[in-house]
């Protein structure tokens, strides 16, 4: 351990009686005991702590200042440096790198009166300065080991530059493509995004959180975010009790059995009360009913926003009615520093609360190891070695490959030849090196993915030949900005259709920027922005030999290219290994294996769509030309491309269901999948279910189970799965779990529009 000055030698006893029990707990395996003792370090400290210092471990400030530079003397950043050195701040988030985060633990061990060190947060959504893909696609793998892999790298890469926590998983469930943070999820289905959820925070955290390479993970966005109305996001949510219960909490109470130190409010109000302020989300269940024990911590400004919201008349009561609601730490509001201390005295809010949320925020601060070592993220050495390691690059790589979908593919244009082919690459985006990064890239460099020209320049043996076509954006493409869409030039279009004449394939990439979707990114028009729907169809005119890349972090509107243009790839946004993973896929040297994680809709008119929805009374047409049923007159009922679907460069029967009673509450069911084609392939084999009727009518069908499996050329396997009260039951009205007998359906195949289906009862 390394030396450094403390100015209380209270924190001395606690260090050396830590360190020691811990290291014998550990050794005789009584992980109990060693919480125990926590509870009693964080005891002794809170003891000694003024009602000030308590609510300063509730202050969390964004980076103010270069920290090895001047320190700064006037205005605001004047200001939270009095406070960070007075020990009235328990955490920062956006300071980054080893010489960064030291400077600022230094302030806050050696120049404050306990020395209490600060735990250092940053949006490690999909990596840190090396990124995987956006979580959305990272979805679209369903493999659960590889998207563990993927937080497990990104947290190595993020804890060697001095970061401990991270504001990931988003764990909320979403409809609605227009929302913009669907890309930073796992999209509309429940119980695949709550396997996801256990993945990520797992990966995260690893299974010792104390160690140097695992951060705290954060379950957000407590609770209902992604049912914003109309898709606009921090906009109001309005969902009854069966849809919260069902849908929207169970991931969270998945993160939250699989260990998740903290959680975020989210900006939304639920049932006429912001979450920031809401005691039913933050007390009675997730403190209470779930008996989560680590801390909660607002949205950025969220405290204030109530007021806003028509909810706090002013900041002191916004400060009152968080800490009361269970907010224990206040993210850029400046709400608790300045407020909280007044309110106890006045006896608005019991300092009890106080005690509690300090407890909690310094309880995550002993299980992290903060006060065994506080330096102990701020090796240089480290740093240098990890950051954008061979290891990490690997990972991502093999992420991004795992998580390209493929739409469709007739006349097996694809995989392209890896010779005597002359190639046509058209689109903007197909050059680009900053976009694939996606959205959440804030450590990352611009210009530092691998671009679809690039990583396709590796196959020598085919003539490529490059077109931009049109630019996408005009002008600066930064997070805080507006885009700036390219919707009249289109002065480079000859030079685009000149190339596609003379080509074999044209493989064009088109779809959004990077920071199309993401906070604050709500469209309502899900198609091709700008002027590529035009270029697509430009370029169809003299070759129809097209394979469409999307580069999106949302589903989109595709109806025209789903009917003229003969193979379609789902990319997504891959991350800084993005243009080699898409090229491995396009030339066959990997198997596409990838499932829609979210309903792709045929017109933005159906959102919300999903396929697992309800039906109505009256579900299908009477007769022929009647309207008296639930439909469009103008659309189909039906996506355009369902949740689960999925292609490959082979293909895949099933047969032989088999549904086999196991006790009265517990059935197994089978299936064998064969590989019917010429190459060995992957394919994510899905169980649903349907409860036939109920005290609360359940959706047309569930997913509850599903299973990656590896088949050669012809060759088959039995696939078994069990479904117990867990699977079949759901939750009532009163929020307790239950198990009607009646009748069920069960489903299985490659998508969520099954091939085989079976019968029986509970």
């Amino acid at each position: 351990m390394k030396k450094y000055k403390l100015n209380s030698l209270l924190i001395v006893v606690l260090l050396m009686a830590t360190v020691s029990c811990k290291d014998k707990m550990e050794a005789s395996g009584e992980t109990s005991n060693l919480n125990d003792a926590i509870e009693k370090k964080v005891s002794e400290l809170l003891s000694k702590m003024t009602l000030e210092e308590k609510i300063g471990q509730m202050n969390q400030y964004n980076g103010f200042w270069d920290v090895t530079g001047p320190t700064p003397s006037t205005g605001d950043a004047s200001k939270k440096y009095e406070h960070l050195k007075k020990g009235y701040v328990g955490s920062m988030l956006n300071v980054t790198g080893v010489d960064e985060v030291r400077a600022v633990q230094k302030i806050a061990v050696e120049e404050t009166r306990l020395g209490i060190p600060l735990i250092i947060g940053f949006d490690v959504i999909h990596g840190y300065e090396t990124l995987s893909p956006i979580p959305l696609a990272e979805a679209a793998s369903w493999d659960l080991e590889a998207i563990k892999k993927s937080a497990q790298v990104a947290a190595k890469e993020a804890s060697a530059a001095g970061i401990n926590w991270t504001f990931a998983p988003m764990v909320d469930i979403s409809r609605d493509a227009r929302w913009g943070r669907v890309m930073e999820g796992a999209g509309e289905d429940t119980y695949l995004g709550s396997k996801i959820a256990i993945a990520r925070v797992k990966g995260f955290q690893g299974d010792d959180l104390a160690s140097p390479e695992t951060i705290a993970a954060c379950a957000k966005h407590w609770a209902g975010y992604g049912f914003a109305e109309s898709g606009r996001d921090y906009n109001t949510v309005d969902v009854g009790t069966s849809t919260l219960n069902n849908i929207i909490f169970p991931p969270f109470k998945a993160a939250t059995d699989a260990g998740v130190r903290t959680f975020m409010n989210s900006f939304n109000e639920l049932n006429g009360i912001p979450a920031t302020g809401n005691a039913f989300l933050q007390r009675d269940i997730l403190k209470g009913k779930w008996g989560f024990t680590g801390f909660v911590v607002s949205d950025w400004g969220s405290i204030n926003e109530m007021i806003a919201h028509g909810h706090a008349k002013n900041k002191k009561h916004a400060a009152e009615l968080a800490s009361n609601a269970g907010s224990d730490m206040d993210m850029e509001s400046y709400a608790y520093v300045e407020e909280l201390a007044n309110l106890v005295r006045e006896g608005l809010v019991k300092e009890t609360l106080i005690d509690d949320a300090a407890r909690r925020i310094l309880r995550i601060k002993f299980e992290l190891g903060l006060f065994d070592d506080p330096y102990k993220y701020c090796n240089k050495e480290t740093e240098k070695r990890v950051i954008g390691s061979q290891e990490i690059q690997d990972a991502v790589l093999d992420m991004a490959k795992k998580s390209i979908v493929l739409l469709k593919n007739e006349n097996a244009l694809l995989p392209l030849k890896k010779e005597g082919q002359k190639i046509a690459l058209i689109g903007a985006l197909a050059a680009d090196k900053t976009s694939p990064l996606g959205s959440w890239r804030l450590a990352a460099k611009d210009s530092t993915a691998v671009s679809v020209l690039e990583g396709m320049q590796d196959y020598k043996s085919n003539t490529l030949t490059y077109a931009k076509g049109a630019d996408l954006t005009l002008g600066q493409t930064v997070f805080p900005l507006e885009l700036i869409i390219n919707t009249t030039d289109k002065s480079e279009f000859p030079e685009a259709i000149q190339t596609a004449k003379t080509a074999d394939v044209v493989v064009m990439v088109l779809g959004e920027h990077g920071f199309h979707s993401g906070e604050a990114r709500s469209r309502t028009d899900l198609g091709l922005p700008g002027v590529q729907q035009e270029l697509l169809e430009a370029i169809y005119k003299v070759n129809k030999n097209i394979v469409l890349v999307l580069n999106n972090g949302r589903p989109l509107t595709i109806p025209w290219a789903d009917a003229h243009i003969p193979a379609i790839v789902e990319a997504w946004q891959l991350g800084t290994k993005s243009g080699n993973a898409i090229a491995q896929v396009l030339y066959g040297d990997y198997n596409p294996s990838g499932k829609l994680p979210m309903t792709f809709p045929r017109s933005v008119g159906q959102i919300p769509i999903y396929y697992n929805y309800k039906n109505t009374g009256r579900p299908v047409i009477p007769a022929p030309n009647e309207v008296f049923w639930s439909h469009y007159t103008d659309e189909s009922n039906t996506p355009l491309y369902p949740f689960g679907h999925g292609l490959s460069y082979t293909t895949f029967s099933y047969n032989n269901l088999l549904v086999e009673k196991i006790s009265g509450e517990e059935v197994k069911v089978s299936v064998k999948v064969k590989n019917t084609g010429n190459v060995a392939g992957k394919e994510v084999v899905q169980l649903y279910i349907r409860d036939i009727f109920g005290s609360i009518t359940r959706p047309v069908k569930e997913l509850k189970g599903f299973e990656m499996v590896s088949l050669g050329p012809n060759k088959d396997v039995k696939v078994s799965f069990r479904l117990t009260k867990n699977e079949l039951g759901f939750f009532n009205n009163e929020g307790d779990f239950v198990l009607e007998p009646g009748d069920f359906k069960v489903f299985v195949g490659g998508s969520s529009e099954t091939v085989l289906e079976a019968d029986f009862k509970i």
